[in-house]
C-alpha cells in the first residue's frame, strides 16, 4: 500500500495547460476516484504519477519519497489502460505472467502467483484460452490480474469500464470494489462517469480544464457542492439551476424571480447570505430534481404556481420538466405520474436541500441543512 501525494503539479503541452496547480493526497489503502468531462486532465494526472509525464512545475511523492526524475519502472505502481493492451497471442496464463517473468522467479512460484490471483478474480478456468476467445468483461478481469499479480504499491486505473457494456460495467463496479476491499490496496480511478465515482470511490477528486474544483467523500459533494461545475456534473437530471437576484427591501431579504418573490427567514441562513452576497447581487438557486414535489391543487404553506412542459416516463421514475416563468426545470416524481403538458400545479422546494450560488464565480455561498433549513416564509407573484 501506499500514500500518493500531488504537491502544486502544473503540466504544460505548448500553449495548453492541462494541469494547474493542483495539490492532493491519496491516503493508504484508498479508493480514491478522479471525476470530469474529457480534457479535464484526468489521464495526464494519471500519467504525472505513474511518470510517463514530467511536471513543469510541483513535486510527487510515493510514501512521502519524491519521485519527479524516478523512472516509471522504479516506481512500483501499476496502471490498467482503457484499451487493456493484452498481448493477443499469449495465454490468459501468460498475460497474467508477463509482469513475474521480469523478475526472473522460478517456474514454480510464478504458476502459484498466477493461479491465485486468476481463482481471485474468478478467471482460473480461463487460463489456457488467448484474449480473443474471451468476452469483454473477462479480458477487464485479466488486465487486472496482469496488475496485481507483483503486488505493487498501487493500482492507477484509466477509465478501465469504459469500452463495456451496461451490465458488464454494473458487474465489474461491483467487482472492483470488491477487490479492493479485500486487497486494502490504494487504487486511483479515472472515469467521465458519475455512477461509477458516487459508487465506488471513499473520496472523489472532481477536476475541470486542469483545475481541481473540490474533493470529498461521494456524499460531500454530492450534498455540499462548493460551485456550480461540482453541482452540475453530478445527479441524474443534474442540478436545477434558476436565476434570481437577491436584495433586501424594509429589513427583509428576498430572492426575486420571474415568477416568484421569496421571503428569507432573518435568523440562521438569512444572516449568512447578507454577509456574503451584496444588495441586488445576481444569484443562482440550486435545487435538485429530487427535492421538488409536485401537486396538482395547491397544497396548504406556500408553494410556487408553475405548468408542465413535458413528461418523460423511465420505467423506475418519471422526469417532469416543468416551465417556471422563462425556465424549464426538472423534477422526479413516482412512475405513476399523470400530468400533462401545459397543465397548471404547484412545486414546493425541500427547504433542507437548497443551494444558493454567486452568478459572476459560480461559487456556493449558501447550503441548506436540516438545522439551518433555507426556510420561503411568503412568496406572491411579479406584478
Amino acid at each position: 500500500m501506499a500514500t500518493i501525494t500531488l504537491e502544486h503539479i502544473t503540466k504544460r503541452f505548448g500553449k495548453v495547460t492541462a494541469l494547474k496547480d493542483m495539490s492532493f493526497e491519496v491516503q493508504d489503502g484508498e479508493f480514491f476516484c478522479i471525476l470530469g468531462p474529457p480534457g479535464a486532465g484526468k489521464t495526464t494526472t494519471l500519467r504525472t504519477i505513474i511518470g510517463l509525464e514530467i511536471p513543469d512545475e510541483g513535486n510527487i511523492f510515493i510514501d512521502g519519497k519524491r519521485v519527479n526524475n524516478i523512472h516509471p519502472s522504479k516506481r512500483d505502481i501499476a496502471m490498467i489502460f482503457q484499451n487493456l493492451a493484452l498481448y493477443p497471442d499469449k495465454t490468459v496464463f501468460e498475460n497474467i505472467a508477463s509482469p513475474l517473468r521480469r523478475m526472473d522467479l522460478e517456474e514454480e512460484e510464478v504458476d502459484s502467483k498466477v493461479r491465485t490471483v486468476a481463482k481471485q478474480l474468478r478467471i482460473d478456468w480461463l487460463l489456457d484460452k488467448t484474449p480473443g476467445q474471451l468476452s469483454g468483461g473477462e479480458r477487464q478481469r485479466v488486465a487486472i490480474g496482469r496488475a496485481i499479480v507483483r503486488k505493487p504499491k498501487a493500482y492507477l486505473m484509466d477509465e478501465p469500464l469504459a469500452n463495456l457494456d451496461a451490465l458488464l460495467r454494473l458487474e465489474m463496479r461491483v467487482g472492483l470494489k470488491e477487490l479492493q476491499t479485500s486487497l486494502r490496496d490504494t487504487f486511483v480511478y479515472v472515469t467521465h462517469d458519475q455512477v461509477e465515482a458516487l459508487s465506488m470511490a471513499d473520496r472523489i477528486a472532481i477536476l475541470d480544464r486542469g483545475s481541481l474544483q473540490q474533493i470529498g467523500s461521494p456524499e460531500e459533494v454530492y450534498y455540499r457542492p462548493e460551485n456550480m461545475f461540482v453541482a452540475g456534473i453530478l445527479g441524474n437530471p443534474s442540478m436545477n439551476f434558476i436565476s434570481s437576484s437577491l436584495s433586501q427591501q424594509n429589513g427583509d431579504l428576498l430572492i426575486r424571480h420571474d415568477s416568484f418573490i421569496a421571503v428569507v427567514e432573518k435568523k440562521g441562513l438569512g444572516e449568512v447570505l447578507k454577509n456574503k452576497v451584496k444588495d441586488n447581487a445576481q444569484i443562482i438557486f440550486g435545487v435538485r430534481p429530487e427535492d421538488i414535489s409536485i401537486f396538482f391543487a395547491k397544497p396548504v404553506g406556500v408553494s410556487i404556481p408553475a405548468e408542465i412542459y413535458v413528461t418523460e416516463p423511465l420505467g423506475n421514475k418519471t422526469i417532469v420538466d416543468i416551465k417556471l416563468g422563462n425556465e424549464v426545470i426538472k423534477a422526479v416524481t413516482r412512475t405513476s405520474f399523470t400530468g400533462k403538458p401545459e397543465q397548471k400545479v404547484w412545486i414546493t422546494l425541500k427547504d433542507s436541500k437548497l443551494h444558493l450560488f454567486d452568478q459572476k464565480s459560480g461559487v456556493c455561498v449558501v447550503h441548506s441543512d436540516e438545522k439551518t433549513p433555507l426556510k420561503i416564509l411568503t412568496q406572491r407573484s411579479r406584478t
